[in-house]
């Protein structure tokens, strides 16, 4: 298949933790180009002692710049991974750098799918549902957004939940109560047309995210955004308490080493860098977007997921 492109200059760690990363996913079966700096890149493999192709692009969009600079900054790597899926070099586009940025091209470059008004960007979350996982969308890239926006979103999560295995997906609406008088104007708003759709359950509230009331949680980008990373942050806390707790004391010790494939097991499920990276839906390419501070593992694990959803598409 066509090489993955990963915008190697993006992200808090890159360009080295996106080029180890890069040669993980290529030892793991994945074709991947590298764009950005054909020099820092070419150290970095030396270093590294891998070797991979590598696209040049001079300029960099960085973390505390404006978005809108990709339309200046033409050379910028983002830019041009994305454009190497527009021109059909590439089977998708990954970036670990600015998520407004990456928005950007991809509109600009790839254009937005017919009958799409915004595209969204979707975390998948571990839940207790029956397939483990619940879609929040959008989980940061549209912090201002319309009623109608919002159905936009719940049609472009439950085709990606069915894309998973879902076949019926129950779609909720975040908000903080269930009645559908409960809300602010733009939940409230939203509900007439949510209520038409396919799988809509109505409203969910915060705690019943995580409990799997809902297969595809529907919300704007900057809740959205706020309850993704609470969720990372609650797990990092959690796995503290636990491995505290685990070593207070000779018998707790002895449990924890009896538990220990277990708890292993329950900490790689709560962990972002496992999901790698998430996709921008609603654009006529793939486009996946990762965490700032995303290291090897996840920008891996971040290939291997846009290579997999890249050959889903066919």
């Amino acid at each position: 298949m066509k090489p993955i492109a990963l915008d190697a200059m993006g992200g808090d760690f890159a360009p080295r933790e996106t080029v180890a990363g890069a040669l993980l996913a290529a030892e793991a079966g994945v074709p991947v180009v590298l764009v950005g700096d054909e020099a820092r890149l070419k150290a970095e493999l030396e270093a590294l002692g891998g070797g991979l192709p590598i696209v040049h692009a001079p300029e960099v969009v960085a973390m505390d710049e404006d978005a809108t600079l990709v339309r200046r900054k033409k050379g910028a790597s983002i830019n041009v991974a994305v454009r190497l899926v527009k021109e059909g070099e590439a089977a998708a586009a990954v970036s670990m750098g600015h998520t407004g940025a990456s928005l950007a091209a991809a509109l600009f470059i790839l254009g937005r799918e017919k009958g799409i008004e915004r595209p969204a960007l979707l975390a998948e979350l571990p839940a207790d549902t029956p397939s483990g996982r619940v879609h929040v969308i959008d989980a940061g890239a549209n912090a201002d957004v319309r009623p109608s926006h919002l159905a936009g979103f719940a049609r472009l999560g439950r085709r990606w939940a069915r894309h998973r295995g879902v076949e019926q997906p129950r779609i909720g609406l975040l908000s903080i109560g269930e009645e559908a008088k409960k809300g602010n104007q733009l939940i409230k708003a939203a509900w007439p047309l949510m209520e038409k759709l396919e799988g809509f359950i109505g409203n969910v509230e915060g705690r019943d995210i995580l409990a799997g009331k809902a297969d595809v949680v529907v919300t704007d980008g900057f809740t959205g955004n706020v309850v993704l990373k609470l969720v990372e942050g609650e797990a990092r806390v959690l796995m503290g308490w636990v491995k505290a707790a685990l070593t207070s004391s000779t018998r707790a010790k002895v449990g924890a080493l009896l538990a220990r494939d277990a708890l292993r097991a329950l900490a790689r499920r709560l962990d972002p860098a496992e999901y790698g990276a998430m996709p921008l839906l609603g654009l006529n390419g793939p486009v996946f977007v990762g965490h700032g501070a995303s290291d090897r593992r996840a920008v891996k694990n971040a290939l291997i997921r846009a290579r997999d959803w890249a050959r889903a598409l066919g």
